[in-house]
């Protein structure tokens, strides 16, 4: 992906989830009405498991169409995953990438010419 389809994937993402750029680590207080307060900034051992899955399925939603790959595209790129020995716990061991993120981009590629 190159730079510019990246910053629009990443504004995509923060469109989607009403966040700007912000170099501040914050919080956000009671979110969900679940009582506990979220960061917007977290690295992933920082985060809940369900609350950093809501994340990167926010991410991949809010794409735009012309970054986001098509359904049935997407579609056989995760069924080509699921078949590969490297998937463990959806991510790539052989390059470290989450599968769903990557297969949900239109130009990216499996690093090995899987799809």
């Amino acid at each position: 992906m190159d730079r510019k389809e990246e910053k629009r994937a990443q504004d995509a993402f923060l469109r989607t989830n009403g966040e700007t750029h912000s170099p501040v680590h914050d919080a956000v207080s009671d979110p969900d009405g679940s009582g506990q307060r979220r960061c917007r900034r977290c690295l992933l051992r920082e985060m809940d498991q369900g609350e950093y899955f809501k994340n990167l399925y926010a991410y991949i939603d809010g794409l735009e169409e012309d970054v986001r790959a098509a359904e049935t595209i997407y579609q056989d790129r995760l069924a080509c995953c699921r078949q590969c020995d490297l998937l463990v716990d959806g991510m790539c061991r052989a390059c470290g990438c989450f599968v769903e993120l990557r297969a949900a981009i239109d130009v990216n590629r499996c690093p090995y010419g899987k799809w």
